[in-house]
């Protein structure tokens, strides 16, 4: 399959989102809706359905796709940590996989368990220590499903309405329980995570890039653990969808913070070394968390993934990734917004459509030399087409 006769590129979109179509039209891409498309940026459902053997859809060499077809192995909560533990435990004397504190991927993860299958474990540990947990579906976006538990009986309670069986005996939906992080680093008495974007173009060899254009997302209402407050959703969840439901929310900044401007507030108040600590320890954790998944994911050279990391820092400098989004939202709620979101998109689409590149239609870039590709905002995070591996040390964001 070839681009159109007069040489354009063919698109095929589910999501009419402005950042997304904006940057196609800016590139003279034609719009399609048949089966004829070289890029196609389709829900994980649709991706699901294509590479599934009752689809019956075979996609030729000009045709990229936005979604790994098992995507879920990083994305599903409990796929991720399932993945991370496998991980560390089949490599844990292959000093690769370890910080130079001695450290895997693993411990920046909070301590996490699946329910209802890791259901007794919970309990023998939340009987060692009983602090705050965090129950997510480990399926959902956008803070749906969420609640913090206090008392192992909300759990018991819970349980008897969720955990309802389907005819094959499991659970109709599965979530997770992850040790909640009670002492997040506060800026203006609030608490905030951080949303970075990720491309992977291959995860055999894995080629991975960072973007500089995250965001810090910032709770309306100032952070407290007192009990009358831990199902305040305003205090205690960063995600947009919840924030702007709030009396507090500003809708001229959106709650959100550039990613460096928040590198240049922490370098003034904790100096350029613990700042560039904290980032380079961002980079080790989403590097190991791409390569814990690399051996599972299906590696079809159709694909690409662009994934939105949530990433929460504690008051030690600490990262801990919270989860990793498959489809991380392009809606805007600021001019701000939507200039990082677009400029992502376009230094995506870049780096798959190189602006150079002859030949108007989809062409394999997972090997081409970097020297190649325009990068624009990206980063080469990790890169194992070449002999010398990336030093995250030596690029600062």
């Amino acid at each position: 399959m070839s681009a159109s006769r007069d040489g354009r590129i063919r698109y095929k979109v589910e999501s009419e989102k402005g950042v997304l179509v904006g940057n196609f039209e800016r590139r003279g891409w034609l719009k399609c809706s048949d089966d004829e498309w070289n890029v196609y940026w389709a829900n994980v459902w649709t991706v699901k359905m294509i590479f599934s053997p009752e689809g019956g859809m075979r996609l030729q060499d000009s045709q990229v796709i936005n979604h790994f077809p098992n995507h879920h192995e990083l994305t599903r909560k409990d796929c991720m940590v399932k993945n991370v533990k496998r991980y560390r435990k089949d490599n844990e004397k292959n000093q690769a996989i370890y910080s130079a504190a001695g450290e895997t991927v693993a411990d920046f993860i909070p301590l996490t368990y699946s329910l209802p299958s890791d259901y007794a474990l919970f309990v023998e540990e939340y009987k060692k220590n009983n602090s705050l947990w965090i129950v997510k579906p480990a399926n959902r976006a956008q803070g749906k499903g969420i609640f913090i538990v206090t008392k192992l009986g909300q759990i018991t309670k819970w349980a008897k309405q969720k955990w309802l069986q389907g005819e094959n005996g499991v659970a109709k939906e599965q979530y997770i329980i992850s040790k909640y992080i009670e002492d997040p680093l506060l800026i203006g008495g609030k608490k905030f995570d951080l949303r970075l974007y990720v491309l992977v173009t291959s995860y055999r060899p894995l080629r991975a890039y960072l973007h500089q254009e995250g965001f810090a997302r910032f709770c309306t209402v100032p952070y407290n653990t007192d009990v009358a407050d831990l199902d305040n959703l305003f205090v205690h969840l960063t995600n947009v969808a919840v924030q702007k439901q709030g009396e507090e929310y500003n809708d001229k900044h959106g709650g959100k913070w550039n990613v460096n401007n928040l590198r240049l507030y922490l370098e003034s108040i904790l100096g350029r070394e613990k700042s560039d600590q904290l980032f380079h320890t961002i980079k080790f954790v989403i590097t190991h968390s791409l390569k814990a998944c690399q051996s599972v994911i299906t590696n079809d050279r159709h694909c690409f993934e662009l994934y939105g990391y949530d990433l929460l820092v504690d008051s030690y400098l600490r990262p801990w990734l919270i989860e990793v989004n498959a489809s991380p939202s392009l809606s805007y709620t600021t001019p701000m917004d939507r200039m990082l979101k677009g400029n992502v998109i376009s230094d995506t689409l870049d780096i798959l459509f190189p602006p150079h590149n002859p030949d108007a239609t989809y062409k394999d870039q997972r090997t081409a030399p970097i020297s190649e590709l325009s990068l624009g905002g990206f980063q080469v995070l990790v890169d194992e087409t070449v002999d010398a591996p990336v030093n995250p040390r030596a690029q600062r964001r």
